[in-house]
């Protein structure tokens, strides 16, 4: 993210519209598609002034945005659908934390659409907003591409009760692909902690802990964009909006269910990478035992050695061994015998 971006955010007076988040030269594309039980259209325009016709109809339209670098076409959608200076100001900060707000007249909500790069073993995250109004339903994302098309296939084909159904259960089914989402990039970091704990208990490296710690940073950011997806769905479900229908609120406590069974996998996901550094740092110590356990029984087998041939080392006139012819190859024998005993001695105590 460019900072000097960030910078000049500060000072400003809330609702200013400075985008804040990565630049992009890519246009932005804005994809209309409304609907009702028995019709279907999907459109491409170029600017949302064409989106006007949409407001007050009888059909259900799900007006999809792609690109959300043009402060200037938010401040349109801003006109357009009279949205509230502070909701366009949270759709272009890219770092909005994910959150629920009831403005009477519609809902709007920020979710985090997150993507597992098997190269490089990284997520890949983007904003997602969401306008929740009477008969429409507003998506907002970072760049083209998202986890949306199962519910675009549904409308498309006409298939299960989207097309029978109000933008309340729209935004259901774009709020459930969000978090079914979240499964597949749970069985992506599960398989690298696998991987991980074999690893730790067959051939311990120094890379390991750079792969723990890059493991329990992508779990932390994981339980920074879920736990808030779980009070958003609370709040829906909490919340007196005549936007939400009684029809969609089973379907919300099931997506309720589904955060929260993310939510405990995070967690027990955090606990293993906790047990597989302790049983890393464990191993390490260990090996480290060993080696000075080698270390210290060698130096204590020379320890007599030092002393004999200290003693006989000394520089006095009247020694009677040193007149011995035997005393040099008796004195060998004797390093010999200590040498060989204090071997034994500790292979006995199983301290070799």
């Amino acid at each position: 993210m460019d900072p000097e971006r960030v910078s000049r955010k500060f000072g400003m007076a809330p609702g200013s519209l400075v985008y804040i988040g990565d630049k992009s030269a890519a246009p932005v594309e804005i994809r209309v598609m409304d609907y009702t039980a028995e019709a279907f259209t999907e459109t491409g325009v170029e600017n949302l002034a064409a989106c006007r016709e949409y407001r007050d109809r009888d059909s259900v339209t799900w007006i999809d945005i792609s690109g959300i670098h043009d402060p200037e076409m938010i401040a349109q959608l801003g006109r357009t659908f009279e949205l509230h200076p502070l909701v366009l100001e949270d759709v272009l900060n890219t770092q909005t934390r994910p959150k629920l707000d009831d403005y009477e007249d519609y809902l709007f909500a920020v979710l985090k659409m997150i993507d597992y790069d098997a190269d490089s073993r990284e997520l890949d995250h983007e904003q997602v907003s969401l306008v929740i109004a009477p008969g429409l339903v507003i998506s907002l994302q970072e760049k083209t591409g998202d986890v949306f098309d199962p519910v675009r296939l549904r409308i498309r084909n006409s298939k299960g009760r989207i097309r029978k159904s109000g933008a309340d259960y729209l935004a259901y089914a774009l709020i459930d692909m969000v978090v079914d989402h979240y499964f597949a990039i749970l069985e992506q970091v599960g398989e690298q902690i696998e991987t991980l704990q074999d690893a730790v208990i067959a051939e311990p490296d120094e890379q390991i802990v750079g792969d723990i710690h890059r493991c329990k940073h992508q779990i932390i950011f994981l339980r920074k964009s879920v736990w808030p997806v779980r009070e958003i769905i609370a709040g829906l479900l909490r919340g007196e909006s005549a936007l939400i229908s009684p029809d969609v609120r089973p379907y919300l406590r099931d997506v309720y269910d589904h955060t929260i069974q993310v939510v405990d996998t995070v967690e027990t996901y955090r606990d293993i990478l906790s047990g597989v550094l302790d049983i890393y740092l464990t191993n390490v110590s260990n090996r480290m035992n060993e080696v000075m356990k080698v270390l210290t029984v060698i130096a204590t087998i020379f320890i007599p050695l030092t002393f004999l041939a200290g003693v006989y080392g000394m520089n006095f006139e009247y020694m009677p061994e040193l007149s011995r012819p035997w005393a040099y190859p008796a004195l060998w024998a004797i390093f010999l015998a200590i040498f060989v005993g204090l071997l034994a001695w500790f292979r006995r105590k199983k301290w070799l």
